[in-house]
């Protein structure tokens, strides 16, 4: 049940990815590489549902310079800190 779960979470994102992201749908560009989307795709592959899913709501929640000058560099974690 859990990687239909997955699954279906992923292909939403690849939808939202290939109908224009977030300069389509909010009209922004992303402060990040990789973009938010892909970051959250890659971290659900990587860590499962729960917690990919945990990083990339993390992630887009420090997506809030509106007209960011310089895209900052900030890849999935190889690994998770459990604590935190």
């Amino acid at each position: 049940m859990a990687s239909v779960i997955k699954k279906a979470i992923l292909k939403a994102i690849r939808y939202y990815q290939k109908t224009g992201g977030s300069q389509k749908h909010f009209a922004i560009s992303c402060n990040f590489t990789p973009t938010c989307s892909h970051y959250t795709y890659q971290a659900i592959e990587r860590f499962g549902v729960m917690s990919g899913s945990k990083l990339g709501i993390k992630r887009i929640r420090r997506c809030n310079e509106r007209d960011c000058v310089h895209i900052k560099n900030d890849p999935v974690p190889i690994s998770i800190n459990k604590c935190s």
